[in-house]
């Protein structure tokens, strides 16, 4: 991809979009305490944590200085401040980017949204082709770890199975069900329009996983949309999981994955 190019009338456009952005997003929605302050919504500081930026850097960004963004870290701003679409395109377009893949991310926040809530106590999440965790329910959390303790970048299965390190103790069949997930990844990131994004958790995860990084370069692809998940839970004990993944009509870029406990006999 070439370089962006922007102006420094871009800039300062996105630098103000941005903080009117942060402005309207509450503190507590992404763990934060309110505590006092001078002006609504959230710090620079709590962006550029919730976003895993550095502070300084997205500091330049709000004040219009001749920084680069990447499409990742776009991404992930869009992500914590909780832009639309549109908002999403036109801060790539203020970037010097082309738009971005719609998230269609509106549209969870209804039906979907309270189906995965109304099948507590089974456990269920929502997820997109990059394995990113879009919607869940208390009793997914209770099984695997509080998501809303999460940052927005961190809530991605992939991601979790190979730097979460609970999940290595949680998980008893570990390496089957990373190596499951890592081929189903792998199958979703050949049918990508825009790989840019998946790119972006590849080069994270073989920079920080040595199982990745041995794993990757094998080429498996298979679907892993159904399976066995063995747990040695904190506090249910040993507990055998079916696990299922369902394609909405019409979303083919999300998978309901649902789990079931298995009974003996």
């Amino acid at each position: 991809m070439a370089a962006p190019t922007h102006n420094a009338a871009q800039r300062k456009e996105l630098g103000a979009f941005l903080m009117a952005c942060r402005a309207r997003v509450s503190p507590t929605g992404l763990g934060f305490s309110i505590g006092r302050r001078r002006t609504p919504g959230l710090k620079r500081e709590e962006v550029a944590l919730a976003a895993d930026v550095s502070a300084s850097w997205y500091t330049w960004i709000e004040q219009g200085r001749d920084v680069r963004a990447s499409p990742e870290a776009l991404e992930r701003l869009a992500q914590v401040l909780r832009m639309s679409d549109a908002e999403r395109a036109y801060v790539f377009a203020l970037s010097g980017y082309p738009p971005p893949e719609d998230t269609h991310d509106e549209s969870l926040t209804d039906g979907l949204r309270q189906f995965v809530q109304a099948l507590d106590p089974l456990p269920a999440y929502v997820r997109n082709n990059r394995f990113d965790i879009l919607i869940w329910n208390r009793a997914i959390a209770g099984l695997f770890v509080d998501y809303d303790s999460l940052a927005p970048h961190e809530r991605n299965t992939l991601r979790l199975m190979f730097l979460y390190q609970p999940y290595r103790t949680l998980i008893v069949n570990w390496e089957e069900i990373a190596r499951g997930t890592l081929a189903g990844f792998r199958a979703a990131y050949a049918q990508a329009a825009d790989k840019r994004s998946f790119d972006a958790l590849i080069a994270e995860l073989t920079e920080r996983s040595d199982a990745f990084r041995r794993w990757w370069p094998e080429h498996d692809v298979r679907r892993f949309d159904e399976g066995i998940k063995q747990l040695d839970h904190p506090v249910l004990g040993r507990v055998d999981l079916q696990y299922v993944a369902l394609v909405p009509q019409n979303r083919h870029d999300l998978s309901l994955v649902t789990y079931l406990r298995r009974t003996k006999g």
